[in-house]
């Protein structure tokens, strides 16, 4: 049977009652909190609010606050545990920077789009183009390369998986510096990584250079996904963050797009090694994220740097010259704030861990649906459809094509529909709809490398439509102080993902068994299915703070 409680709640702010419990009182069920808020009237500020325990002293949410039972050691002199006592407005040492964080994150989602918002989501959205860019232009290249070089089948696995053995390694890193240095640093370097690897790529002279410069590309294409995505989803609203977040990811598939249109001509006309010149480009754009972006006023916050987090929120202010944007918000702070404090004390071993160890486990199994998906698809296909349908290069890069814009049009509807449907139910849908897909060219075998190329796009449609909505879903269910390296771990297995894939399906090619190839992906995808289904949760309409909310155990 739960435990009915009557809490004196200290008011932190004008504004807010903030979750900093005063006092309580175990009182019956259906009893009046007037006797113990007379009680208490004149010597604390704040206010009475009823909490129900259950039986191993878990509290139940009300109205956006939660406490267990190891809240309840305030005296009733108004008296913390320490003895401190707390000053005229009602805020004891140790809870102000709650506070301020409070007020931080409330400001943030009070914010109306700003043109610096826009500004972000095209710079940081120019180095995820070329991350999908960059992605494509091996598969372009590679069936030039294995005339060039004389590869056996093998070695095409051992040189597309060698990068994406950089990504996973760049991913983990990055995704901890992120944490500890800030957003904005750590997605400069990574893009400056990538851009000189690829330009490294480009100079090649065989496989062994190659698969070197394409391993320290990896590392800095790892690093740029989680911390770019942090970063643009720390700066949106709960109400549309869906949509701000993936159609700044849906340049990430236009990249994959272009690089087919430019491997279409490039390759045939200036070399292979065109692809990877065009690659390093972003180069240049790590010198604007720098000069032009300011960082996180969600992590700044969350390492008590408030003036330079009001500063960043004074840049977004200033950027908006016909709107009138407010400094102080006139929106509840409450569940902002007790949500930050309750995501206290938590460390990368936390992912590991009860609570957060369920959602761990649903997103590595998202993200290595979608890198297992993807990289079967984009990085074996033309080299498939030369090999085993014997068309001519023309022809399986087109294929490669259609493919990819297939990816836009799934990444686009996803943007649209997210907010809509839900993240839950979407991603089910779509995963479903992937392994369906993938299964037909088992089904109506033999098929043509034209009824093949419709349903392996048809496929890669529905799994971008699925797969694009981890870079909103992941970063919600992780507190700031770990929300990149959170990511960065998930992301690690669309990485591992990506090395096991290419290497497993070039096995099974050499042997002439591609149909295994195809009903392995379709299983992947069900399984994704499956576990999204069974047990992910909805986030969508939340704060990142209540999305990610870590309760405390008692």
């Amino acid at each position: 049977m739960p435990n009915t409680y009557y809490c004196h709640i200290w008011q932190l702010s004008a504004r807010a009652e903030i979750g900093s419990i005063a006092r309580c009182q175990q009182v019956d069920e259906g009893s009046h909190p007037s006797a113990f808020e007379s009680g208490i009237a004149g010597k604390c500020p704040g206010v009475v609010r009823r909490f129900n325990f259950d039986s191993v002293g878990i509290v139940m949410n009300i109205s956006g606050t939660k406490i267990t039972k190891g809240d309840l050691g305030l005296s009733p002199d108004c008296r913390a545990s320490n003895g401190t006592i707390p000053d005229a407005t009602g805020v004891r040492p140790g809870d102000a920077n709650a506070d301020n964080e409070g007020r931080i994150v409330a400001q943030v989602e009070a914010m109306p789009l700003t043109p610096l918002h826009r500004l972000a989501r095209v710079i940081v959205g120019s180095a995820t183009f070329f991350d999908g860019f960059d992605v494509l232009a091996i598969a372009a290249a590679m069936p030039v390369l294995i005339k060039v070089w004389s590869l056996s089948l093998e070695q095409v696995g051992y040189i597309i998986s060698i990068g994406y053995l950089g990504q996973l390694l760049g991913s983990l890193g990055f995704s901890y510096l992120a944490d500890k240095i800030g957003r904005l640093r750590c997605a400069s370097l990574s893009v400056a990584i990538f851009a000189l690897g690829s330009l490294a790529c480009g100079f090649a002279g065989g496989p062994v250079s190659f698969m070197v410069y394409r391993f320290i590309q990896g590392l800095g294409l790892g690093g740029e996904l989680p911390v770019a995505a942090t970063y643009i989803n720390e700066l949106a609203k709960a109400g549309h963050r869906g949509r701000f977040v993936l159609f700044y990811e849906l340049i990430f598939p236009i990249g994959l797009f272009t690089a087919s249109l430019a491997g279409m001509w490039a390759v045939p006309n200036l070399g292979w090694q065109a692809m990877f010149f065009i690659g390093a480009l972003p180069a240049l754009i790590a010198l604007c994220m720098r000069r032009f972006l300011p960082e996180s006023p969600r992590w700044l916050a969350s390492k008590g740097r408030f003036q330079e987090a009001d500063a960043a929120l004074d840049r977004f202010r200033k950027s908006c010259r016909t709107v009138d944007v407010p400094s102080l918000p006139g929106i509840p702070a409450q569940p902002n704030a007790s949500a930050v404090r309750r995501g206290t004390g938590v460390s990368w071993q936390s992912l590991f861990r009860p609570p957060l160890l369920r959602r761990t486990l649903v997103l590595f199994t998202l993200w290595f649906a979608g890198g297992f998906v993807t990289a079967g698809v984009t990085a074996w296909m033309p080299t498939i459809y030369r090999q085993e349908f014997h068309v001519d290069l023309a022809t399986a890069l087109k294929f490669g094509t259609y493919t990819s814009l297939a990816g836009i049009i799934g990444s686009a509807a996803c943007a649209i529909a997210i907010d809509r449907f839900g993240r839950r139910l979407w991603m089910t849908m779509t995963w479903l709809c992937t392994g369906v897909a993938m299964l037909a060219p088992i089904v109506f075998a033999p098929m043509t490398a034209a009824s093949t190329a419709l349903c392996i796009s048809t496929a890669f449609g529905f799994s971008a439509a699925a797969f694009i909505g981890c870079y909103v879903y992941t970063p919600e269910l992780y507190p700031t102080q770990i929300r990149t390296m959170g990511v960065g771990v998930s992301s690690a297995m669309l990485r591992f993902a990506s090395i096991v894939c290419p290497s497993m399906i070039g096995w099974f090619v050499a042997r002439g068994t591609l149909n295994t190839s195809f009903g392995a992906i379709a299983g992947v995808a069900f399984a994704a299915a499956l576990a999204v289904g069974l047990f992910g949760e909805e986030t969508s309409g939340r704060t990142l703070e209540e999305a990610s909310s870590v309760p405390q155990t008692p």
